[in-house]
This record gives C-alpha cells, sequence and structure tokens, in this order.
C-alpha cells in the first residue's frame, strides 16, 4: 500500500476554526468515485457505504445564476463530479444525470444534465450529488453525511487514500467546500460559521 498526500495549502489552514472528535485512525476514502489527480478539499462532508469505505457527498457552488427552464450550470472550480452522476438543487426534488461536463473556462465549469432541474438556481446556491434519477420530488442524498475530512488529499486511482476525519468540528463556510442547507440539517455536529 502506498499513502499520498498533498502540502496544505493556506486554505486548508483555515478551513477549521475548532476540530473536536475525529474518527480515530482516519477513513479510506473511495477513488473510485474521482478522476485522476482530483483535489478532494479538507471539510468536504463523506458518507460511509455498507461495507465501512467512505465516499464524499460531492457539491458545486452555483456562479451564474439558472432559470427554471435551464439544462446547464455554470459552477465554482474544484467540484469533482463526473458525467453520470445524478445532479439535484435539494432532497426531495428532481435529479437527472449529469451529460457533460465543459471545463474550458477559466472561471467556471459547465454542469449539463438531459433534463432540467425544473426550478430557478440562485447565483451562490449549491447543488449536491443525489442518489438516482427522480423525474418528480423524490431525490435524495448519495448517501446520509457522516463527518468532514480533515485536509486535503489529491486522489490517485486506484490507490487507498487514508484521510483524517472529523465527527465534530466547526468550519469557516467561506472557505470550506460548499453545503446546502438539507446538508448542515443532516450533520448537526458539524458547523458552519
Amino acid at each position: 500500500m502506498q499513502n499520498f498526500s498533498k502540502s496544505d495549502s493556506p486554505a486548508e489552514n483555515v478551513v477549521f476554526h475548532a476540530k473536536i472528535e475525529d474518527i480515530q485512525g482516519g477513513i479510506t476514502l473511495c477513488s473510485a468515485d474521482f478522476v485522476a489527480d482530483d483535489i478532494v478539499p479538507a471539510g468536504t462532508v463523506v458518507y460511509k457505504d455498507s461495507n465501512g469505505l467512505f465516499h464524499a457527498l460531492k457539491t458545486a457552488k452555483v456562479v451564474t445564476a439558472a432559470n427554471n427552464t435551464a439544462t446547464t450550470y455554470q459552477v465554482a472550480k474544484g467540484h469533482n463530479f463526473k458525467v453520470g452522476e445524478f445532479l439535484a438543487s435539494a432532497t426531495g426534488a428532481k435529479a437527472y444525470a449529469i451529460t457533460a461536463i465543459d471545463k474550458t473556462n477559466a472561471d467556471y465549469d459547465v454542469l449539463t444534465v438531459g433534463t432540467t432541474l425544473g426550478v430557478a438556481i440562485a447565483q451562490n446556491a449549491v447543488l449536491f450529488q443525489a442518489a438516482a434519477e427522480s423525474s418528480t420530488t423524490t431525490s435524495a442524498f448519495k448517501g446520509t453525511p457522516y463527518a468532514v475530512t480533515g485536509h486535503g488529499v489529491q486522489i490517485k486511482v486506484g490507490d487507498n487514500h487514508l484521510v483524517d476525519a472529523y465527527l465534530r468540528a466547526t468550519l469557516f463556510e467561506a472557505v470550506a467546500p460548499p453545503v446546502t442547507s438539507q446538508i448542515k440539517a443532516a450533520i448537526p455536529q458539524i458547523l458552519w460559521i
């Protein structure tokens, strides 16, 4: 087994206001969820599968408002989404698969879905990874939020990624990975200030 780590960036040094309770021994983050060389930043919300392997609950911050018929969404860089994953704006709403990701613009990426999410999306709203397609009002998180990662890691596909993780912590929302109010409600032992 090889462990790889990425040195802390200045932003990572200020993601946490307080780290209160960690998961002893850390967690193993599933590399198959990512593209090679993706960066999973400190403070990323993770969930645990039935085998004890952890996965990132992917999110993306919208940089340009979109209307209720849009099928393309401009989002901030660093989101980790892949084509084929399901995108939603809220639990209990619609969710559709990402059909294309355009990373050619230096300022933002464009996520395209085959069918509109059906609601207006405000600038700075957060989209998240849903469990499955939902053409009505049944969308749900890909997994139940459980903890947050303690440091950033660069993904090497096929390798194990051991990461420290926290069950209770306080993060600075302005520099932490984006989360929705529903994610916050699902993991109340983590605070964003």
